[in-house]
């Protein structure tokens, strides 16, 4: 069953983490050399709005690592 992810609030990295399909420590690691989606630091926390994660998907589309 797949997980529902809210539209209407700001993700967490575990959530944007489930929705790429790649673990957190890549996460932590593009943010750290700059790359992957847009994110924002909210007191101690990492937080990805929906449209910058899509946005990112749709802009690396057919881009071969």
């Amino acid at each position: 069953m797949e997980k529902q992810l809210p539209a209407d609030r700001l993700w967490t990295i575990e959530e944007t983490s489930y929705f790429l399909g790649v673990p957190v420590a890549t996460l932590y690691h593009w943010r750290w050399r700059g790359e992957g989606p847009q994110a924002c630091k909210i007191g101690r926390h990492v937080r990805y709005r929906p449209e910058d994660v899509h946005a990112w998907v749709a802009g690396n589309r057919g881009r071969v690592a």
